[in-house]
């Protein structure tokens, strides 16, 4: 039976923790941004040496459990390397490594889709590379991704329970520990999964919005 009771005694422990999970999330997306964008770009290089390379790492990020690359961030760094990271930066790193072979693509399919004439235009007025990227490219690529990318966030904040494998305190390993406390299990997941929704879907319909807001716009400048 739910206890009403003690899901009120819960709730706020439960929401106290949410600026954890968010703050994960946040951080690990300003990572992916960073890295995507240079991932992006050296797998569109012309050299074998580099984008071969960088293909394989990048699927093999993607095809291997974000689980796995936490563990071994927490785990082998410390024996192999000598390096030891708190449960929180090595979440965020685990987080912002693995979404950004995703943004990644993300980025390339936005370079590709500038039209060629950009890029024409630009070598016939002598552009530079720095300046054709910056001034050109990169101004008309990135803009039509950011509904996708926000999409990736929502994902992003939707993985954050994985956290809670290498004791990163976010709102699934704040559950479990309330739920062994008193045997009641019920209330504390099912008002995780409420919080997660609560918290998700408000930032799915913004997206949306923004899709469609973009979608108007490109329209129009079309028809102009």
């Amino acid at each position: 039976m739910w206890d009403w009771e003690y899901a009120e005694y819960i709730l706020p422990k439960l929401l106290v923790v949410i600026p954890t999970a968010l703050a994960a999330t946040l951080a690990g997306f300003a990572l992916a941004c960073l890295l995507g964008l240079p991932i992006a770009l050296a797998r569109r290089s012309r050299s074998k040496w580099i984008a071969l390379p960088m293909a394989t790492i990048t699927e093999f990020i993607r095809s291997t459990p974000l689980l796995i690359q936490l563990f071994v961030l927490v785990f082998v760094f410390p024996q192999s390397f000598g390096i030891t990271l708190t449960p929180f930066a090595a979440g965020v790193i685990g987080l912002g490594v693995h979404y950004s072979t995703y943004l990644s693509e993300v980025y390339r399919s936005g370079i590709e889709a500038v039209p060629k004439g950009q890029w024409e235009a630009s070598v016939a007025l002598n552009f530079g590379k720095v300046h054709t990227w910056t001034r050109i490219v990169l101004p008309q690529s990135i803009p039509p991704t950011v509904p996708v990318m926000g999409n990736y966030l929502i994902t992003m904040f939707k993985e954050t329970p994985t956290l809670s494998a290498i004791t990163v305190a976010e709102l699934l390993m704040t559950a479990k520990i309330l739920g062994s406390a008193s045997f009641k299990y019920v209330e504390a997941f099912t008002l995780v999964g409420v919080i997660f929704f609560l918290l998700s879907y408000p930032s799915a319909l913004l997206v949306r919005m923004l899709e469609r807001r973009m979608q108007r716009s490109e329209r129009s400048t079309t028809i102009r």
